[in-house]
């Protein structure tokens, strides 16, 4: 079980990428282990030197009843000092941006893929768009000559 981001491959393009835990409550354990949670509009943000993840959607969990979580709070991410130097230079030298690529379970554990990744303007998602396009028609024209 994985949740993944695939508009961020497509609106951004992704530089250096970092694994990190996520701190979770015990409802939102369950929730996200029985398939539930969407990380499309998520992002990252610094606040001190510590790494927040916002807008994450973790569902309520049914069975948890009044110890249930709010679906959008913010989740702290536990990384290394040096990748939160690396990450904070990256965003305030460069004007890069933070974005979770995908959650998952790793030795029972929560992690979260996040990257560093420079937005991509319309013209660029325009060109990547055609070269793919031309590339598959030439990859069919070939298949139709074997």
């Amino acid at each position: 079980m994985a949740l993944r981001n695939p508009r961020a491959r497509y609106d951004f393009e992704l530089l250096e990428t970092f694994e990190a835990g996520i701190v979770l409550k015990g409802s939102e354990v369950k929730a996200l282990r029985s398939g539930g949670g969407s990380i499309t509009e998520a992002f990252a943000r610094f606040s001190n030197d510590e790494i927040f993840l916002e807008g994450m959607h973790i569902p309520e969990y049914t069975q948890a009843s009044y110890n249930n979580h709010p679906p959008l709070r913010s989740r702290k991410l536990l990384l290394r000092k040096d990748q939160i130097q690396r990450i904070r230079k990256g965003i305030q030298r460069q004007g890069l941006t933070m974005v979770p690529i995908q959650v998952s379970f790793r030795n029972g554990w929560a992690k979260v893929k996040v990257a560093l990744a420079r937005g991509r303007k319309k013209y660029d998602k325009r060109e990547r768009d055609a070269k793919r396009d031309a590339q598959s028609q030439i990859d069919r024209a070939i298949k139709g000559l074997r």
